[in-house]
């Protein structure tokens, strides 16, 4: 969609408003009440970039810092109507290039494991698409019936 402009999303205020709207219509990835709010809440404090048709939100990624050298794709969502238009990759873009300005060499992204929820599978795939390669899977970083997946790209 030619249309969509990526932003970088300065206000805390409307970081926090384009998060709780992109991830509330996710039930399926972000159907936990107290988790997803906790979510929006860090958006207050993250490089946040918003992707908009017109003044429409369509999705938002954010990063955080976890080493000198790395970074991690923090959270990410585009509305379901939205999927499978390039959006997402151009909001991959846009903190790549972030993150390779702020001298990070590696980004990282935690996702639930293949295998248990066909969003998720699709999530990965999406991530894979993206040059991210699967690094490890940790059973029960989060709860046994959602085993985080760790995938690591390069980007230096």
């Amino acid at each position: 969609m030619k249309d969509v402009k990526i932003v970088f999303v300065q206000e805390p205020e409307l970081r926090a408003e384009i998060a709780g709207l992109i991830l509330n219509a996710l039930p399926d990835w972000f159907g936990l009440p107290e988790s997803t709010q906790a979510y929006i809440d860090e958006s207050w404090e993250l490089p946040f970039w918003a992707a908009y048709l017109e003044e429409k939100p369509l999705g938002f990624v954010s990063l955080k810092q976890t080493s000198q050298s790395a970074a991690e794709v923090r959270y990410m969502g585009v509305l379901p109507q939205y999927h499978r238009q390039s959006i997402g990759k151009r909001l991959m873009d846009a903190l790549t290039d972030y993150a390779k300005q702020g001298g990070y060499r590696l980004l990282q992204v935690k996702t639930v494991d293949a295998g248990h929820y066909p969003e998720y599978d699709r999530t990965i795939a999406f991530y894979e698409r993206m040059g991210f390669l699967r690094l490890e899977v940790f059973p029960t970083l989060w709860d046994e019936w959602n085993p985080c997946l760790v995938l690591v790209k390069a980007i230096y």
